[in-house]
């Protein structure tokens, strides 16, 4: 008998929480409980008096296992709303890094002429090494690093994904 694998979709939600102590342990509990895998996790405080918290989450799988985690979001207590921005129209999704290269003579240059076509910024350099600040999709920044891996990559942070949709509408 063949067993086929259900296709992989990345999904980014963002689902609008009470800002309170222990919110994201109970969120990311659900994830840990069920076997899901996060690629990304970012929380964000949204309201003038503090009370509500943007988490957007980026998790992979199959469009049934997608379909529960959300409706498992939106039977959490403290959620207000859970959004798949995927699937609700367009939206603007940025991450930020911190590459750090090492590097002398032509790798220097190579690093720094692929930061200029990236549009990095420089924004601390030794006599041997840079670390260079890229925002823009994932894609671009997962290029840029793969890029200056020969070049002599040292260390990456990474932010996550933050998202919102487009248009006039709010939360």
């Amino acid at each position: 008998m063949k067993i086929t694998q259900q296709a992989q979709e990345r999904h980014v939600l963002n689902v609008i929480v009470d800002n309170e102590p222990g919110i994201l342990a109970k969120i990311t509990g659900m994830f840990t409980a069920r076997g899901y895998n996060i690629d990304s996790l970012t929380v964000a405080d949204i309201s003038e008096d503090h009370a509500i918290s943007r988490i957007t989450i980026v998790p992979r799988g199959p469009e049934p296992v997608i379909d529960q985690i959300r409706a498992q979001l939106e039977r959490l207590v403290p959620v207000h709303k859970v959004i798949d921005l995927t699937e609700s129209g367009e939206h603007v999704e940025r991450e930020l890094a911190l590459v750090k290269v090492k590097g002398t003579g032509t790798k220097r240059v190579e690093a720094l002429r692929i930061a200029d076509i990236f549009r990095a910024r420089a924004i601390d350099s030794t006599n041997s090494s840079f670390v260079f600040e890229i925002s823009g999709a994932t894609d671009k920044l997962n290029a840029f690093i793969n890029l200056m891996k020969p070049l002599g990559l040292v260390d990456v942070s990474r932010t996550g994904v933050v998202a919102i949709a487009r248009g006039g509408g709010g939360l």
